[in-house]
């Protein structure tokens, strides 16, 4: 899973990408790479109880990405393909200080990723007319034309699945999932994200959040033990980070299970409507292959049953087949042709 930091020049994105990452990155023109492990109770719980050599939480693999140089000059080649690359985006709206108009910043950006894909939509249906060509692609592509003319991102089209599978190769900018994210003041850290962004990243097919790359940073710095009451004098709950990963995770429909034993307990992501032998892909791929059942408790019926012993007896451990769909929280044991796993 990976999420990529966009935004113009001067929104913090770079400080955001360093307060998330722990890294130092400059202001450079290039991609940046970054994982960012993320934080879940129920892990940490599954490890005290199990006590593993090893512990392993999720990852989300974070992308500075290279925005326009400046104020009206479009997007460059090389920052388009790395848009294309991630899996979600995430504006950055520079809104931390009196200077700023994240809203307007919202929708050049936006109209950005809208005029890239009609210029790649064009491009095509010009070549299919060329080859005399008024099939399939020619009409998908023309409603995607007829859209994105009228200034509405891809995200707000609806397409059927064969649809969606027949304009993969395309890679629209203005098809991926964005998450909005509202870089404020420390004064501003605990605030919702402000009722007209809300509503223009609604309008885009948008989530938002608020949050401050400057506080996360100060707390990046702080011990550990430090934090909460840092957070609390913010009138925060928790850090950025922690909302900015639950929001990725929301918007990429993504949910976590976990395998446990004696050498690890580890979390592991799935895209929410996943079955068990795609889990267990996840896990390895000869895994799916040779997949037969997978025994399945959910970590809020091990955690009240005491024991894996006393779930099976009340019938809170069972066996389920390829088809089951995964739920969050689910702890898998996967059975396939050379054992369990």
């Amino acid at each position: 899973m990976r999420a990529g930091l966009a935004g113009f020049a001067g929104s913090g994105k770079t400080s955001l990408f360093n307060a998330l990452t722990g890294l130092k990155r400059g202001p450079e023109a290039k991609v940046h790479l970054g994982a960012i492990k993320v934080p879940d109770a129920r892990l940490e719980r599954l490890s005290a109880i199990f006590k593993p050599r090893k512990t392993t939480p999720a990852e989300v693999l974070l992308a500075d990405l290279p925005g326009p140089r400046s104020k009206g000059v479009s997007l460059e080649i090389e920052a388009l393909q790395a848009l294309r690359e991630v899996d979600a985006l995430c504006l950055v709206l520079r809104a931390f200080d009196a200077d700023a108009d994240p809203l307007r910043d919202l929708r050049d950006y936006d109209s950005e990723l809208i005029l890239s894909d009609l210029q790649a939509a064009e491009k095509r249906l010009h070549r299919l007319r060329q080859e005399r060509d008024s099939g399939g692609e020619t009409h998908e592509l023309q409603r995607v034309a007829k859209h994105l003319e009228q200034g509405a991102p891809l995200r707000t089209l609806t397409m059927s699945e064969a649809e969606e599978q027949a304009l993969a190769h395309f890679g629209f900018l203005s098809r991926r999932p964005l998450l909005v994210v509202v870089n404020v003041a420390e004064s501003d850290a605990a605030r919702p994200v402000p009722a007209a962004l809300q509503d223009a990243a609604a309008g885009l097919g948008a989530d938002a959040i608020a949050l401050s790359a400057e506080v996360e940073a100060e707390i990046a710095e702080l011990p550990a033990e430090e934090q909460p009451e840092y957070l609390a004098s913010l009138g925060l709950a928790e850090t950025a980070r922690a909302r900015f990963l639950r929001a990725v995770y929301a918007l990429l429909h993504q949910i976590s299970f976990f395998t446990v034993g004696e050498d690890e307990v580890r979390a592991w992501t799935v895209r929410r409507g996943d079955r068990a032998a795609r889990a267990a892909g996840r896990i390895h791929s000869d895994l799916e292959k040779s997949f037969v059942r997978a025994e399945v408790m959910h970590y809020d019926d091990f955690i009240a049953a005491g024991s894996e012993h006393r779930a099976r007896e009340i019938g809170k451990l069972r066996l389920e087949g390829k088809d089951y769909v995964v739920q969050d929280g689910d702890i898998l044991h996967i059975r396939a042709g050379g054992g369990k796993r």
